[in-house]
């Protein structure tokens, strides 16, 4: 038993498995802009102001980044060096083993699935006060899963099938899209930067760090920078999909790293300026609101700016979405291709050169959870997620390094292993800041997970003599 376990994969480079090489690094940039950019920058940014980290927020933006930062050189390391559609899933295969790998694809599954219903749910909700203000009302009960009181939150449910048919058109076609939506979001925060600088007053970042590092309320609930940083980690999570594109981008060796190192330096560099922006013209206790860009430019006097702002979120939401859909179906099609699920959504599509039935697939169940689950707390438990596989790559980039010296490595991690255990210790206290209602649900998704493998994946794993 133990040795089915930890039986490993052998590394086969960037093998080339029937997807189409269409990618550029340009491309997978704007890919992870695009996964990143999103409801942390529109949402979180205010919420975590105004009720952990004041104006300190930007620091717990820049501890965020951090810890993102030595991931990101973590899974450049392995992108470059391994590829694979699998991201962490593949990379937790040939370093540590099969049941290893296989708990690392579960987390991601709560990654991309359940981020990719929560962001949904959220874009449903900005798309219907649009649509409101623009004199079309959608009937309430098409607003709402069964359980608030509705019928099925269509407008959730619909964008999924959306993406989802665009994704089975072809990643080339879906990147072009993405690449439109990332412009559009892009020029709203450069709006909102451009109107607001003007009116910044350093008496609001007075003081600067009102609730300070850390603290446990007698409610439980954690505040303070680092507690902060927690909440705001949400804006990194979907960075890490560039290296579920391995297999389709043109020179991997090459283009990967640099997808995933611009994209995340460029992400922390727009929520820096932002943040600062946004506490430095209204009162960081002000900003407990769903929309805090929005509030701040109504305040000083652009009244038009939510339908401003609404216009950057639904475009900045799709991006999110179309990169969370992405990841999601290529991660399954290595699972699928391992024998770990069925092997028929491994099968990719010869005209399109895409996975068209686990792109179905991923598109009905999320759209189901999207459209008929309310997912409340349930969606905080993917910061959680992220921050394991993050924690799992950083090690990983340790344990090849000793067990496969002589891998080829077009990119390597300067200062070993001083850059992925920085990673290990940074994402580790990211997550022991976490509340403990958290914890529990990604114990029990673990479990979940571990019950699965062992009714189905070791029976049918590829690697069963």
């Amino acid at each position: 038993m133990l040795k089915q376990l930890l039986r490993k994969k052998p590394i086969q480079p960037h093998a080339h498995t029937g997807l189409r090489k269409c990618l550029t690094a340009f491309d997978l940039a704007l890919l992870g802009i695009g996964g990143a950019i999103g409801t942390g920058i529109f949402v979180l940014t205010g919420i975590a102001a105004a009720t952990q980290s004041g104006p300190a927020v930007v620091i717990s933006f820049i501890i965020a980044g951090i810890a993102a930062g030595f991931a990101a050189l973590a899974y450049a390391e392995l992108a470059s060096s391994i590829g694979g559609s699998g991201s962490a899933y593949g990379y937790s295969y040939v370093a540590f083993g099969e049941f290893a790998a296989w708990m690392m694809g579960w987390m991601l599954l709560l990654e991309y699935g359940v981020g990719a219903a929560a962001v949904a749910n959220g874009w449903a909700g900005y798309f219907v006060n649009t649509a409101s203000s623009l004199g079309w009302h959608i009937p309430v009960h098409l607003t709402k899963a069964p359980v608030l009181g509705g019928s099925i939150n269509l407008p959730a449910f619909a964008i999924i099938w959306i993406l989802t048919l665009l994704l089975m058109v072809g990643v080339k076609e879906s990147a072009r899209a993405n690449n439109l939506m990332v412009a559009i979001k892009l020029s709203t925060i450069a709006t909102f930067i451009i109107l607001a600088v003007g009116h910044i007053n350093v008496d609001n970042w007075q003081p600067f760090m009102p609730f300070g590092w850390f603290e446990t309320l007698e409610n439980g609930k954690n505040i303070g920078v680092f507690a902060g940083a927690s909440l705001v980690f949400f804006a990194y999570f979907g960075f890490d999909a560039v290296s579920t594109a391995a297999e389709e981008c043109k020179n991997p060796q090459r283009d990967l790293p640099i997808g995933l190192i611009a994209s995340l330096l460029f992400c922390t560099i727009i929520y820096i300026i932002v943040s600062g922006t946004l506490t430095g013209v209204v009162p960081y206790a002000e900003l407990n609101t769903s929309s805090p860009v929005a509030f701040a430019l109504t305040k000083l006097g652009y009244h038009w700016s939510s339908t401003l702002v609404a216009t950057g979120v639904i475009a900045g939401l799709i991006t999110v979405l179309l990169v969370l859909l992405y990841g999601l179906t290529r991660i399954l099609f290595a699972m699928s291709r391992d024998g770990l699920i069925s092997p028929i959504f491994s099968e990719v599509n010869p005209d399109r050169q895409t996975p068209s039935k686990i792109i179905l697939m991923c598109g009905f169940v999320v759209s189901i959870v999207a459209g008929f689950i309310p997912l409340g707390e349930l969606a905080e438990t993917v910061n959680i997620g992220t921050l394991a596989s993050f924690i799992m790559v950083c090690i990983g980039v340790i344990r090849l390094r000793m067990t496969h010296p002589q891998l080829p490595r077009p990119f390597k991690n300067p200062f070993n292993p001083l850059i992925p255990v920085a990673g290990v210790v940074a994402c580790g206290a990211l997550m022991s800041f976490l509340p403990a209602e958290t914890w529990h649900r990604f114990i029990s998704w673990a479990l979940i997970g571990a019950v699965f493998y062992f009714v189905y994946s070791i029976r049918h794993s590829k690697l069963r003599p």
